[in-house]
């Protein structure tokens, strides 16, 4: 079969790393975002990113491309904010139509399958209006639709991010079949065993060096193809923040602390630090609260990468800030990757059925 994809709102490429590990194609990327779609073309096997507003597509340009490229699957997950602006028919907003411009790339190109990623507050916002809109648009184009909520953490990632997967096989091609999800893995990874290879920058350690050997399985995929580190740059902190941070215990927030600190400072419970023997929780775009397990800064852009499972060899560009955004709005690569190959599995059912 052809497996050769396309990523909608792509951003720096996590939901389209986890496909390629699959053994898919991504054929053309898109998202609006420059620094994006940068990070994307280094580190993808074929450099299909595109910057470019999705509304700018002409339906003739991407049948033309479908057809040219024979794309089976489309992947991609439209900002949140577009759903929660389409409640509130703020229609001069061009997010609140985001969504839609998926469904018009599956009508055009009738792919034989695609997954629509989001937040699972997207179930019940609306009272379920937005579940039932994506579920009802894409059934009467021929697919059969399912979702599931999905824990990174159940897949490998040393992360507890929980996103919605809408998923949908073309009814000519699957008949009556619909997605099966993957089943969750053995082993959860906590923090401290993503991270204890990387270098102690509390300590003044080179931050391009790993600071040991992998110590386990997790870490040895991460530093599969990489020699050195990148974007591992510290955030230097005030000596009163430090002070602070020092006195939280793994897995604590501020209000471990006396109440005269987090009275002062209103951080409430957002002011955290890691649990060095649980997964993180949701990585987000900046961490401005949320601590190292062991060190007393908030996690460097490679240690947020490495909670989303990206491998080491994956590079970021742009600006810190920018680099921390991309991180945060990425599909964990390892989930995606299982969603995946649990693809992979609905192709080979197909394949046995038809060769009986």
């Amino acid at each position: 079969m052809s497996k050769n994809i396309i990523d909608l709102f792509c951003g720096c490429g996590g939901f389209s790393k986890g496909f390629e590990n699959a053994g898919y194609t991504v054929d053309l990327a898109i998202d609006s975002w420059k620094d994006a779609i940068d990070t994307f073309n280094i580190n993808h096997k074929k450099s299909s990113g595109v910057t470019k507003n999705i509304y700018d597509f002409t339906n003739d340009e991407i049948k033309d491309f479908a057809n040219k490229n024979n794309i089976v699957g489309i992947i991609g997950g439209p900002p949140c904010q577009g759903f929660s602006m389409v409640g509130k028919r703020q229609a001069s907003d061009e997010r609140n139509t985001l969504y839609l411009q998926y469904v018009r790339f599956v009508e055009q190109i009738n792919p034989e399958f695609f997954i629509l990623e989001n937040v699972k507050g997207l179930l019940t916002l609306e009272k379920g209006y937005f579940k039932k809109e994506i579920i009802d648009r894409f059934s009467e184009l021929g697919y059969n639709v399912t979702y599931k909520v999905l824990r990174a953490s159940d897949y490998g990632v040393p992360q507890n991010r929980e996103r919605v997967f809408f998923v949908g096989l073309r009814k000519d091609k699957f008949k009556d079949k619909f997605f099966e999800y993957p089943e969750p893995v053995d082993h959860i990874v906590g923090t401290e065993e993503a991270l204890s290879d990387l270098p102690s920058l509390d300590n003044g350690e080179d931050a391009t060096k790993y600071k040991t050997e992998p110590q386990n399985n997790f870490q040895k995929l991460m530093r599969k193809k990489s020699k050195d580190l990148k974007n591992n740059e510290i955030t230097i902190h005030t000596e009163q923040t430090k002070k602070i941070i020092s006195m939280i215990p793994d897995g604590g927030n501020i209000k471990s602390l006396p109440e005269e600190y987090y009275k002062v400072r209103n951080y409430g419970s957002a002011f955290k630090r890691m649990n060095s023997k649980e997964p993180s929780i949701t990585i987000d775009c900046g961490h401005r609260n949320y601590f190292h397990y062991k060190e007393n800064r908030i996690p460097t852009a490679r240690e947020s990468a490495r909670i989303q499972s990206f491998p080491d060899d994956f590079e970021f560009l742009g600006t810190k800030t920018s680099q921390y955004t991309q991180i945060g709005n990425a599909v964990p690569v390892l989930l995606a990757e299982a969603v995946a190959n649990s693809m992979n599995k609905m192709y080979e059912e197909l394949d046995k059925k038809e060769s009986e």
